[in-house]
């Protein structure tokens, strides 16, 4: 939106405020309760029962970046399958579950099965499948239902901040007003000295239901930073899907302190 639209836009709002204007910002966006807002995040969640998406990918963690393209497939609250390439060539393949996490590298023969301690490392927060998969599909990592929020508009979106933090984190959500999926999440651990923020740049149509297009990743931790760009090419709902993964042998094991 450009500067002169914006101040058109408002300009149209001043000369109108002789008209009922309750609960209806100077954005144009309706005030609503935090309980309100909740429910229909929930409520437009993506339904599915599969996904088959290709994803082009940009990692930058300062040291090293990269950019595949990768299959990314679902079966909901059940797995997650990654396969990367680069010029057609299978570099890395993983399978995340409710349980566990696994993936095996092609590079350097090694591979890692275990919890999530390596996953929460890579991005500086605690994590697990759920968290995994709502950040992927545009849904609060977070149940939103559990605690009680505040609402306010900030930046064109419904902010919502927990009326009472967690002792580990604190969180902030800006909710999109015309889709009520997410705009942005940001976690921040104070005592570790981390801070993820998630980004939704843009959304895409599939079938009529909205899901992600763009993500944009960032993980701080003290003075290290990771990015990580995610951009779905293609997205297919539903659709039959298989999710082979085997450890080739002699590969060696990546494991955790």
């Amino acid at each position: 939106m450009s500067r002169i639209f914006c101040l058109l836009f408002f300009s149209l709002i001043v000369l109108n405020s002789c008209k009922s204007t309750k609960g209806i910002t100077e954005a144009g966006v309706k005030r609503l309760n935090a309980e309100k807002v909740i429910a229909n995040h929930y409520n437009r969640s993506f339904n599915f029962e599969t996904l088959n998406t290709k994803v082009k990918v940009k990692y930058d963690d300062g040291k090293q970046s990269f950019s595949p393209i990768a299959t990314l497939r679902f079966e909901r609250d059940k797995k997650i399958w990654v396969s990367v390439k680069m010029l057609g060539i299978t570099l890395a393949k993983a399978l995340i579950t409710p349980e566990k996490v696994g993936y095996y590298e092609k590079i350097n023969n090694t591979y890692f099965e275990g919890d999530f301690r390596l996953l929460s490392e890579w991005l500086g927060t605690d994590l697990d499948f759920k968290k995994v998969q709502q950040m992927l599909l545009g849904q609060a990592l977070f149940n939103l239902r559990e605690d009680k929020y505040k609402s306010s508009i900030a930046n064109q979106s419904y902010k919502l901040q927990p009326k009472t933090e967690l002792a580990l984190f604190e969180r902030l959500f800006l909710v999109r007003p015309d889709t009520f999926k997410m705009a942005q999440q940001k976690l921040t651990q104070p005592a570790e000295n981390r801070d993820l923020t998630i980004n939704y740049k843009t959304y895409q149509k599939v079938g009529n239901q909205e899901f992600p297009k763009e993500i944009y990743i960032e993980a701080l931790q003290d003075k290290k930073k990771t990015s990580i760009e995610i951009e779905y090419k293609t997205v297919d709902y539903n659709a039959k899907v298989s999710f082979p993964f085997t450890i080739p042998s002699g590969y060696k094991q990546v494991t955790i302190q």
